[in-house]
């Protein structure tokens, strides 16, 4: 169930908002993947902020996503080797 939500956030590139250790977080969700130990996490940049975060799927509750706040993923710009 979680998956879908996220899927369809990240494809639709929507905010989303949930209680990660009872702390609500606001985020750009970026991509879905599997941590070394096998478990499922999640990464994107939290609201206000330029750091992405991973975010363990067992800990995330209540998600809401938000809709009406789009976003468009930052992309670093490598500087090129002369």
């Amino acid at each position: 169930m979680k998956t879908n939500i996220f899927k369809k956030a990240i494809i639709n590139r929507c905010k989303i908002r949930f209680l990660y250790n009872l702390q609500e977080i606001m985020l750009e969700p970026y991509f879905l993947s599997t941590s070394l130990n096998g478990k499922k996490v999640l990464f994107g940049r939290v609201n206000s902020t330029s750091e992405i975060r991973m975010f363990q799927y067992d800990k995330i509750l209540n998600i809401k996503v938000l809709e009406w706040k789009k976003f468009s993923p930052i992309i670093p710009i490598i500087p090129s080797y002369n």
